[in-house]
């Protein structure tokens, strides 16, 4: 491991720049988001909505159970809730486009609650500070998540998930890759997930389109930064086509939760695409569409 590998900073929680190994343990031990009064607050949460149910009180609205631990929103939260609610199996998930591992949906059911599961990012730096982030920290250094580095695509998504044993029966799948992400959770068949969160591209507005697939596609944000992924409304076609309702979206009403139509369908009904779009940032969706409506789209 290079000096100038450990030198790196975790900005994202205020790391100092460090020189030694042991001085990045302990940084990472002074992490707030990974305290014992955050794991307490978790912990508690999701005990007290599994005791609504039991008692039949009434369950909070997903709009009202959203906070960020790790998530770039409010995700964090309404996963939380979502389990609370559905259950856990196994406690694995997959996460494709994981980032540097710890500003995404999985990081706080790795670090608080224990889970196992698969991070999966194209970018070198970001690969390495992940794995570097899990090895080291105390929550997860005696079973860290697995990382891997890889570019997908829809004909090697699956045999890159099966390679790290990941199949069948898990809990949650996320993706939020910028790009092919309609394309790719089309091609997921080696696991089957509960509950999947898929970053819908909310300047799309209620049209139900996509990017083309391309297999070599990198998103270009100084060109066009808001040319990417799919629409709220074709993600959902998707998810029914796959046996998924939608359920809600984080409170900008783009990161869309889907659960699985055998789980927990008395307590997490069924909402439409329209009540997802009611924040203020939604407001400007048509007129930003009309600076990249001439590029190509597919129709679903």
């Amino acid at each position: 491991m290079t000096k100038p590998f450990i030198n790196r900073v975790f900005s994202r929680f205020g790391y100092a720049i460090v020189k030694t190994v042991e001085q990045s343990k302990q940084a990472i031990v002074k992490d707030s988001s990974s305290s014992p009064q955050t794991k307490a607050m978790c912990r508690s949460l999701l005990l007290h909505y599994q005791q609504l149910l039991k008692e039949k009180t009434p369950l909070p609205k997903l709009a009202d159970v959203g906070f960020r631990v790790y998530s770039q929103c409010d995700e964090d939260g309404i996963i939380l809730f979502l389990f609370s609610v559905a259950g856990m199996t196994n406690r694995v998930f997959v996460e494709v486009g994981a980032g540097n591992g710890v500003e995404n949906n999985c990081a706080n059911l790795a670090i608080n609650l224990g889970w196992h599961g698969l991070f999966m990012d194209g970018d070198n730096e970001n690969a390495a500070l992940g794995t570097e982030f899990y090895n080291l920290h105390p929550d997860t250094r005696v079973f860290p998540p697995q990382f891997l580095l890889a570019k997908v695509d829809r004909d090697n998504i699956n045999d890159l998930i099966r390679q790290e044993g990941f199949e069948g029966e898990i809990d949650f799948l996320s993706i939020d890759i910028d790009g092919m992400d309609y394309w790719i959770w089309q091609a997921i068949e080696c696991v089957n997930p509960r509950i999947v969160v898929v970053e819908a591209n909310g300047k799309f507005g209620m049209r139900s389109i996509t990017v083309p697939y391309d297999p070599d596609w990198v998103y270009n944000f100084t060109a066009h930064p808001h040319y990417h992924g799919a629409s709220l409304p074709a993600l959902t076609k998707l998810a029914n086509r796959k046996n998924y309702r939608l359920v809600g979206t984080n409170r900008f009403g783009y990161n869309a939760f889907y659960v699985r139509n055998d789980v927990a369908q008395d307590f997490l009904p069924a909402v439409s695409v329209q009540s997802c779009r009611n924040h203020p940032t939604r407001k400007n969706d048509e007129s930003i569409f009309s600076g990249i409506s001439h590029l190509p789209f597919v129709e679903i």
